[in-house]
């Protein structure tokens, strides 16, 4: 079964609708993936169910709840890997600004090749979170900030939040119920500026399993003293 038709049965219930070009540009991204997989270790997931649910159906669950997303919103992927979600994002929505953040060059060789091959547009960011977090030119200028890394929330809200702008969002993707880990993660929030608006917990289609996206708002500016260095943050979580 070729990706179109397992990803529409995948987003049957969904609240958004993909266009013949978006599901042309998903195989090509599909394609390309397995391509470079042999290559370099991009994904563990290569079937093509496997990736039309776990990664392309996963990613799409932004906009089924996530729906206030402006023309030309500028959103920044952090720890993007092999482009989940914010390639996917940017294939069904290519008008809102994209950067994808990295700190593997190998895996904007990919990345590159892969925009170029779709016809859109990305600005390319190498390095670690915690550095561009404190750079002028990324803090503070998101409209959302979206992850799918497999750090603990607390963590990870620190490596996203200094990116988000007032009014902004992080979207953390996350497997399963989440509830003790988003506990756990309250006083980071709270520390980093932002404020837990929603939990929105649903299973992927086809035994894809249980997920989460974990919405929390900008609400005041992160104190210039995060992010700290990547030793702090994981051997002091907030």
């Amino acid at each position: 079964m070729e990706i179109k038709a397992i990803l529409e049965k995948a987003i049957e219930n969904y609240q958004i609708q993909l266009s013949q070009t978006d599901y042309e540009k998903l195989e090509l991204y599909y394609r390309l993936l397995c391509e470079w997989n042999e290559k370099i270790n991009l994904t563990a997931i290569t079937d093509p169910q496997g990736v039309a649910v776990k990664h392309f159906a996963d990613s799409l669950a932004f906009y089924n709840y996530i729906h206030d997303v402006p023309k030309g919103a500028r959103v920044i992927d952090v720890g993007t890997g092999a482009g989940f979600p914010g390639v996917v994002l940017k294939i069904v929505r290519p008008d809102i600004e994209l950067t994808l953040l990295d700190s593997l060059n190998k895996r904007f060789l990919f990345l590159r090749e892969l925009m170029t091959q779709l016809g859109l547009e990305a600005d390319f960011v190498q390095g670690r979170a915690e550095e561009f977090g404190q750079d002028i030119e990324y803090r503070e200028c998101f409209d959302f900030v979206v992850s799918r890394a497999v750090a603990q929330l607390n963590i990870l809200s620190e490596y996203c939040l200094p990116f988000a702008k007032l009014s902004g969002s992080f979207v953390a993707f996350k497997g399963g119920s989440c509830e003790e880990e988003v506990q756990n993660a309250e006083h980071a929030i709270q520390s980093l500026g932002g404020k837990l608006r929603a939990v929105h917990t649903f299973s992927l289609p086809m035994n894809g399993g249980s997920r989460s996206l974990v919405e929390i708002e900008k609400v005041q500016p992160t104190s210039d003293k995060y992010p700290r260095n990547n030793g702090k943050i994981k051997s002091k979580p907030l």
